[in-house]
């Protein structure tokens, strides 16, 4: 009978156990880190070059004041702002919406860059937010621009141990050709862009656009009058070249464009105002052999740009 017990009692002796090694190994290396921490992946790459951008050209933000809010509606034009890294802080979706390519390929792109809002509402709901625009379903509300202000691109620059090199616009209202300066400027090594508080173009969604995402690392300061502006950053020492289709110089030949410059560009139509004109150390023209008589501001400022920044290196 004991023999009996002994072997339906199902009890083992003592054996050599693991050490937990297979308990550890269970558990895992814990949880998988984002893609912009993996070594390796391209948003880690794309994360690292933006962080070393940062470092060699601080954005400096907020002095000049904050602009104003804006919505961009419509299934095409959010995909695109969402394409070109139009910041924003919350995408709007129709309840019931018709779920197409465009609107799938918005909510991906919020996803992927993270930090946006998705908010479902009813039409009406949008149809108020918009005015009753054709919002299709799709908005996507973008924040107000935190501006810099004048003085801190060119104290940004002298921190570098550089000349500072800014554009100017006066009377320049469309927003795409502010963007078009600004990633001119971005590529020429420009410290940044002021703009006229009054009756100028803005940082909105479409000045982003056009600047192919340069906005991000270029600052655009606010002045409250571009005349003040001017004369304190000729105080500073830093020379103020207009840009006129009847200057007094020549692009190519103005040496004063290798040193510390600022470059005013007027609008297409009028060009630069008589205030503005008259504070100016010199007038500039772009030589035209083909008898064109006036340039879109965003061309005239890349050429100009090109010619100081030939200068400079």
């Amino acid at each position: 009978m004991a023999a009996n017990n002994r072997r339906m009692s199902g009890k083992k002796g003592a054996q050599v156990g693991s050490g937990g090694q297979r308990r550890r190994g269970l558990e895992g290396k814990g949880p998988t880190p984002p893609a912009e921490m993996r070594k390796g992946h391209k948003k880690n790459r794309l994360a690292t070059s933006k962080a070393k951008q940062a470092q060699r050209r601080p954005v400096v933000r907020g002095r000049g004041g904050k602009g104003t809010s804006e919505m961009v509606v419509g299934r095409n034009p959010v995909v695109e702002a969402l394409r070109e890294g139009v910041p924003a802080s919350t995408l709007y979706v129709q309840q019931f919406i018709d779920n197409d390519e465009r609107v799938r390929e918005a909510l991906q792109l919020a996803a992927e860059r993270g930090g946006i809002n998705l908010m479902e509402a009813p039409r009406p709901e949008l149809d108020r937010m918009t005015n009753g625009l054709n919002h299709q379903g799709l908005v996507l509300q973008v924040p107000p621009y935190e501006y810099a202000h004048p003085e801190d691109l060119a104290n940004a620059a002298y921190d570098e141990g550089e000349d500072p090199f800014i554009v100017a616009l006066d009377g320049v209202t469309d927003p795409r050709n502010l963007g078009a300066v600004v990633r001119s400027v971005s590529a020429f090594g420009g410290h940044g862009v002021v703009v006229p508080e009054r009756r100028a173009a803005g940082m909105t969604a479409g000045a982003w656009k056009t600047s192919a995402g340069t906005a991000a690392r270029t600052p655009v300061a606010r002045a409250t009058n571009l005349t003040r502006a001017l004369e304190a950053y000729k105080k500073a020492g830093i020379v103020v070249v207009g840009l006129a289709a009847d200057g007094e110089h020549e692009i190519g030949d103005l040496e004063a464009l290798g040193g510390p410059v600022v470059i005013v560009v007027g609008s297409e139509g009028k060009g630069l105002s008589r205030l503005v004109g008259e504070t100016c150390d010199y007038r500039v023209r772009i030589p035209m052999p083909g008898g064109a008589e006036s340039l879109n501001a965003g061309v005239a400022a890349g050429i100009v740009l090109y010619e100081a920044a030939r200068r400079r290196g």
